[in-house]
């Protein structure tokens, strides 16, 4: 069921992204060829409608469109292709669309992440909107790698409801509390905890070394409610959370980057294929909800991934296209074509690094 959820989410999102490449080459008169809906060999043409074929391919993730004029061995015939070509548009026009895709996937967190508080998200405790915040719990948010609490199956999203040794119990449930009975104790605590609609107890054995100076498991908590706004103020809410999380996921990205150039990036804790299978399955069984906000998440992830200035990347090719109007001419087709089938040879060597990566952590 996790698969086909990916698939489901990975295929909305890509589609998200070619639609938004498609109408702005339409509206500015750019001829599209084709709208895949999944990837070739294609299966049948779907319909057609104004010049464009719809089709239905074989292998689903996602989608794709063919922009006349977007590969550079394309030439036009006939003047009427001229006005159609990609490369004949203006240097704004052919940006426009070249940025139109992660516009799009941006659009679509903000909207999904803005819905979400219209009709109730995950929200931490806030003291500016006090009476907005209902249905407070013990929430995990973070869980290290390798710890106690990773070990006994705990995951971010549980609600602790109990956490008891024998007959003592910890009578008021919040972050502080927890954690100094988490460093009292010697023997396996029983944590009680909802995961979705499950209830499950969990045993865990606090240990030196976890943190720094007292005993843990290993997690970070959170009073997390749930934040339920008026339409008016959940797009205000909507448009500072999908900014706040564009910020946090760039400078993770930068300095993810900086680390692998140093020789010292730790892909382990970089989430590939298999891993994001995982946790979509994770989200999936903590509510429908949860599903939207982290299918918002990774659309604001293809945001920045994109706009890497990387060849293969819509970043590579607005990169390429700064280079043209810098030096007056346009870049041979040969090397762009070389470069940017380099560039897509390289992504998916890291694409496997990072899936062979999310083996090693199941095996």
């Amino acid at each position: 069921m996790s698969i086909l959820i990916f698939i489901i989410v990975l295929a909305i999102l890509v589609l998200v992204h070619e639609f938004g490449h498609f109408i702005v080459a339409k509206k500015s008169g750019v001829r599209v060829d084709e709208f895949g809906i999944g990837f070739p060999p294609k299966l049948l043409t779907l319909f057609k409608w104004k010049g464009t074929n719809f089709t239905l391919n074989l292998i689903p993730f996602g989608g794709f469109v063919r922009i006349f004029g977007e590969n550079p061995t394309d030439e036009p015939t006939s003047p009427e292709e001229e006005k159609s070509h990609f490369t004949h548009k203006p240097k704004k026009v052919q940006a426009l669309i070249l940025s139109a895709g992660v516009l799009m996937n941006l659009l679509f967190a903000w909207l999904l992440i803005s819905v979400g508080f219209i009709y109730g998200l995950p929200s931490p405790q806030s003291p500016d909107m006090p009476d907005n915040v209902t249905d407070v719990h013990l929430v995990v948010t973070s869980v290290l790698p390798d710890s106690p609490a990773f070990e006994s199956g705990l995951k971010i999203g549980d609600t602790i409801e109990s956490v008891s040794l024998g007959e003592d119990l910890v009578e008021e449930i919040n972050p502080d509390t927890v954690s100094e009975f988490i460093s009292q104790q010697d023997e396996p605590i029983s944590f009680i905890v909802e995961r979705g609609e499950e209830v499950l107890e969990l045993s865990i054995n606090p240990k030196e070394g976890v943190v720094e100076g007292k005993k843990a498991i290993g997690i970070s908590m959170s009073m997390i409610g749930t934040l339920k706004l008026p339409i008016h103020m959940a797009f205000w809410e909507g448009t500072k959370t999908t900014a706040t999380l564009l910020w946090a996921i760039f400078t993770g990205l930068i300095s993810l980057i900086g680390q692998m150039i140093v020789g010292q990036a730790d892909l382990s804790q970089v989430a590939g294929p298999v891993g994001i299978v995982g946790l979509v399955g994770d989200a999936s069984q903590l509510g429908f909800i949860y599903l939207l906000q982290f299918t918002a998440f990774i659309s604001l992830n293809l945001v920045v991934i994109n706009l890497i200035p990387f060849p293969a990347l819509d970043g590579g090719r607005l990169l390429f296209l700064l280079i043209e109007v810098v030096k007056g001419s346009e870049i041979n087709p040969k090397v762009a074509n070389t470069l940017n089938a380099i560039g897509f040879l390289l992504l998916l060597l890291f694409l496997l690094l990072i899936t062979i990566s999310d083996l090693s952590k199941i095996f």
